[in-house]
């Protein structure tokens, strides 16, 4: 009797132990508070930097394509369709981690139909982050490349 309850107890177990595993696999979709539609989440914490830990993200391949235009002339380090591409940074608004004037360092992400720089911004770290706003720096999302 004792072996036959024992055995009914650990298959108790075992499948509450299945149904729990299970329920932790899913996605169910949500995005934390300001992450925009393109931001993704990374498919592990080890994927996002620490940098990034705490921001919304967005992989570099879901950014507008004018973001990805000036990623690339960031990374050939030009030239620059803008005089004030590669200006420092101050981070007033507080949005991004506190840092050393001079750590920060924005480009322009062209907006179609603008008549002006427009609102759009890549924003570059010493450290090597990236940030891009489309907000004129209301919000940033970590880019993660």
């Amino acid at each position: 009797m004792i072996n036959r309850c024992a055995r009914i107890a650990l298959a108790s177990v075992i499948a509450c132990l299945a149904v729990l595993l299970a329920g932790c696999g899913g996605q169910d979709g949500a995005r934390p508070a300001g992450q925009s539609p393109a931001a993704s989440a990374p498919s592990s914490a080890a994927a996002t930097p620490g940098w990034a830990k705490g921001m919304a993200t967005v992989r570099a391949d879901r950014l507008p394509p004018e973001a990805r235009q000036t990623l690339r002339l960031i990374d050939q380090g030009g030239p620059f369709p803008y005089g004030k591409d590669g200006v420092v940074f101050g981070n007033y608004e507080k949005a991004l981690p506190r840092r050393g004037r001079g750590y920060y360092h924005e480009y322009t992400v062209t907006t179609p139909n603008s008549r002006d720089r427009g609102a759009r911004r890549l924003v570059t770290g010493q450290g090597g982050e990236f940030y891009y706003t489309g907000d004129h720096y209301k919000t940033f999302e970590a880019v993660l490349r």
